[in-house]
């Protein structure tokens, strides 16, 4: 909060549906509007207080249609988002961001999996308390992580729902900062799913990322396909040079029966994700949901007996106090493993989703294809 101390030269603006462009001085500007018929087109519940009142607190988004949220040139930095959707699965529902000239996006990810909460709904809310994403009651969703830009930010949210259209309020709240550098770290997420992971393959969380920064963040969904424990599998971090250039994770870990080693390996996945011993309640003898400041598994979704059959966990780990730093490339790994008779490692085939999160300078590379609508779907 050191920050809070200085007095600077940026100006702060916030951009929502009742000021679409962030412009000084233009918020809630609208008034009531009805068409030639007398219908509402929008501040029908505003009619008898008019102009200033609240008119168009939220948007609709048709189904197929990709909404631009932000358009702001800089330089400047994000501060704080914050959105609540309705009428559609989070999976659906696509968040990208595009830095400055580059045409592909640095942010590509549904939205419920970006806020760490891919398994919750209108319906179902998970409570997160973490410093850079907080959820709160209501589906409420919230990111403080910084996003500095040299030039220009565009935020874009596209519905792939193939039938219907969903209400999305929101708030982008920015500044204009003149003392942005010109070639500043960059915020990145990049959504992965796989479903199911090969028997004996390693889930790769991220790959072919080329240039300088420091990794910051792993969010997962993973659903089950097996009894037992199943969190035995180490993360891997793989930094400049460890897989050489123009090699994949697939082609050259030695768990694919490569010949590269992790500079960073982990021991376990609850180990990473904060906790230990199965993430297990010793006294209810239940897995036990936490959310801390950088760690947690906010949400635990427990078979009913009927049709939600498998069991399915929310996890975060912020590398807010310990960013992972790279200067020519990086990787990441997980592997999947439970247990079998005799005392033996189970590679796992489950339903394996993340995000990574992580700055560097520009240019990056383009992502992987995002997937289909079915290819997401949680099912």
């Amino acid at each position: 909060m050191q920050h809070l101390e200085q007095v600077t030269k940026a100006q702060t603006r916030s951009i929502c549906a009742e000021n679409p462009k962030g412009e000084k001085a233009k918020g809630a500007m609208l008034k009531p509007q009805q068409d030639s018929d007398g219908n509402w087109i929008e501040g029908r519940c505003a009619r008898e207080l008019g102009q200033g009142w609240k008119v168009r607190p939220c948007v609709g988004i048709q189904s197929g249609q990709v909404f631009e949220m932000a358009d702001i040139h800089g330089p400047g930095r994000i501060l704080h988002i914050w959105m609540t959707p309705a009428g559609t699965a989070y999976r659906n529902v696509i968040l990208r961001v595009y830095w400055d000239d580059q045409e592909h996006p640095s942010i590509e990810c549904p939205i419920g999996d970006f806020f760490a909460s891919a398994f919750t709904g209108f319906d179902t809310f998970a409570q997160i308390d973490s410093q850079p994403v907080a959820v709160n009651p209501g589906n409420a969703f919230n990111c403080y992580w910084p996003m500095p830009f040299a030039k220009h930010c565009r935020m874009t949210i596209e519905n792939r729902d193939p039938e219907n259209e969903f209400r999305l309020f929101y708030q982008v709240d920015y500044e204009l900062d003149p003392d942005i550098p010109d070639n500043p770290a960059y915020f990145h997420a990049q959504f992965r799913r796989t479903n199911p992971l090969p028997y004996g393959k390693v889930y790769t969380i991220l790959d072919n990322v080329k240039g300088k920064g420091h990794y910051v963040g792993t969010y997962m969904a993973w659903g089950l396909n097996n009894k037992g424990w199943w969190g035995e599998g180490e993360i891997k971090f793989y930094l400049d040079g460890d897989i050489p250039h123009g090699r994949s994770v697939a082609d050259s870990v030695a768990e694919h029966g490569g010949d590269c080693f992790p500079t960073i390996a982990g021991t376990g996945t609850e180990d990473y994700f904060g906790g230990s011993y199965n993430f297990e309640n010793k006294k209810t003898k239940q897995y036990q949901e936490f959310t801390t400041a950088y760690l947690g598994v906010p949400h635990i979704v427990r078979p009913d007996g009927v049709y939600n059959s498998q069991t399915r966990f929310s996890m975060y780990r912020w590398h807010v106090c310990d960013p992972i730093r790279f200067h020519e490339d990086l990787a990441v790994t997980i592997q999947a493993i439970g247990w079998r008779s005799g005392g033996r490692y189970l590679p796992l085939q489950d339903d394996i989703a993340s995000v990574a999160f992580w700055y560097q300078q520009l240019p990056s590379v383009p992502f992987p294809e995002l997937g289909s609508v079915d290819e997401l779907e949680i099912i």
